[in-house]
């Protein structure tokens, strides 16, 4: 059973400027989009980054979401939140293919983004995966969207000398 392993957590990285993060929820599951939120949020916080809040109507709206915002808005990140729990057809498929992979598109064109949509087989899943107090997956998307965005800092301006100089 995965609660009996360890796993190595990366600590958090430090900024020398200030972070903004996008938190994008689709709340179909209020309670545990609400933990999961709460768990992002104190993860940035320990960053010191700012973060702003939108909701979206269920998963499959989260990329179309962060695709927006990486265009016309000034993030320096995006936590991508949700669960989709298994019902009695493919739908459960289709969105959990279907969100990854978007978010997947988006992180391959530079954007850094945390993946916290829950993919769960029941409710006591979500619930345990979502709560802050433990496994705190909300947490663990912040902490991949600030750990992507201090990767992408490091090399920012950075040349392969590739190219024509004037």
């Amino acid at each position: 059973m995965a609660t009996s392993e360890t796993h190595y957590t990366l600590p958090l990285p430090s900024f020398d400027r200030p972070v903004k993060l996008l938190i994008v929820v689709a709340p179909y599951y209020k309670d545990i989009a609400d933990n999961l939120v709460a768990g992002a949020r104190a993860i940035a916080a320990d960053c010191g980054a700012e973060c702003d809040l939108i909701e979206v109507p269920g998963a499959l709206e989260v990329p179309t979401a962060i695709a927006i915002a990486e265009r016309q808005a000034k993030y320096d990140g995006y936590v991508a939140l949700g669960c989709v729990i298994r019902g009695e057809t493919t739908h459960y498929d289709t969105v959990c293919n279907d969100s990854s992979r978007a978010i997947s598109l988006l992180g391959l064109q530079g954007a850094c983004i945390g993946n916290g949509i829950l993919t769960v087989e029941n409710r006591p899943q979500a619930e345990v995966r979502a709560d802050p107090a433990g496994q705190n997956k909300g947490g663990g998307a912040a902490a991949a969207a600030l750990h992507l965005i201090a990767l992408s800092r490091t090399w920012a301006g950075q040349t392969k000398g590739i190219g024509f100089r004037a």
